[in-house]
């Protein structure tokens, strides 16, 4: 055997062994630890797949479902998600969920729930019912009671939401979801390097994470060197007397930029600044929360881009790896540090 051949075997059986190891293994990461291109393993799962060693998936590889090549067969998953909404934010987590399941080969059945804390008791009791689940993924209202999520009997992971500190169970909540205490920090940071000094909050009562975000605010601000001079809890999406308002504010107080939270709020300031002569971003900096619509502002608007496939890729695995480990494995909770897109609505020009 010559000695490219006797590389290529040895790197594909330490690509099988990390397959035994964790069940499914990707190609940007396999290429990583084994620092070849990804080119180079997808032809090494290619080879392995001819040779029906493993089975390829989008994106990688898992093991074959031939029992004889398993000597412990599991049987395959199956795991609830509940989500509060179908669209915007929540589809990309889905997406995630769903690619992070097709790789693990367990099976992902999804119920829509609104922001509702009956609503989502609802769900997951019919759920639960309907399904023999062995784990439960689920984002619930933060409003109520979470005792009763903490004692269903399956495992459970809060998505996008923070398990509290002292729950109503003795084992603590696992979480997946973005530290927006480190969005909220990268956008005050890149706000205070293009030269603002005074800066507003605008936070909408819709969103969940309101509180964390108006928090990280408060906290970051004197951390970043600016003065908080505006801090509103409210929707400005239909409320163009709202907008004007804010405007108005930052005239009174010299604030020269905002982050407003979200998208749809963010858009309406900037149309209500253009009907009003205030110019985005000379007169006033804006930066946007989620980065859903904001590159469709006018101009496209920097957003704090928060972590949304990987939400839901991660909550999987996590899930998982409690159903393979058991309590043998501590209690997981996940922070992802949000990005930060910067479009025209932030960099001034000198």
């Amino acid at each position: 055997m010559n000695t490219a051949n006797f590389l290529n075997v040895q790197r594909r059986e330490r690509l099988l062994a990390e397959l035994h190891k964790h069940g499914a293994v990707r190609v940007t990461e396999l290429a990583v630890l084994l620092r070849v291109s990804p080119i180079t393993i997808r032809r090494d799962i290619a080879t392995l797949a001819r040779e029906k060693r493993l089975t390829r998936v989008h994106g990688g590889a898992m093991l074959p479902p031939d029992a004889a090549r398993s000597p412990q067969p599991v049987q395959r998953l199956t795991l609830g998600m509940i989500v509060p909404s179908l669209d915007f934010f929540w589809p990309q987590v889905i997406t995630g969920a769903r690619t992070a399941a097709a790789m693990l080969g367990v099976d992902l059945r999804l119920r829509g729930s609104s922001y509702d804390p009956a609503e989502d008791r609802r769900q997951i009791a019919q759920l639960m019912d309907a399904e023999r689940l062995d784990g439960l993924l689920v984002a619930p209202d933060m409003r109520d009671d979470l005792s009763g999520i903490g004692a269903l009997p399956v495992p459970c992971v809060l998505v996008e939401r923070a398990a509290p500190a002292w729950g109503p169970n003795p084992r603590p909540l696992e979480s997946v979801r973005n530290d927006h205490d480190a969005g909220v920090e990268v956008a005050l940071r890149h706000l205070a390097a293009q030269g603002h000094r005074r800066v507003g909050l605008i936070a909408t009562p819709l969103s969940p994470n309101a509180d964390l975000i108006e928090h990280a605010f408060e906290l970051g601000c004197p951390v970043a060197g600016l003065s908080a001079e505006i801090k509103i809890r409210d929707s400005l999406r239909t409320d163009t007397a709202l907008a004007i308002e804010v405007l108005r504010l930052c005239r009174l107080t010299e604030t020269t930029a905002l982050i407003v939270h979200s998208d749809p709020d963010a858009i309406a300031l900037s149309r209500a600044a253009a009907a009003h002569g205030v110019h985005i971003p000379d007169d006033l900096a804006l930066i946007s929360y989620d980065d859903e619509t904001a590159h469709l502002g006018e101009p496209p608007l920097t957003a704090v881009r928060p972590a949304k496939g990987q939400i839901g890729r991660m909550a999987v695995e996590m899930i998982v790896s409690r159903l393979g480990e058991g309590d043998r494995r501590p209690a997981n909770r996940l922070l992802l540090v949000p990005d930060l897109i910067v479009r025209k609505s932030s960099i001034r020009y000198h």
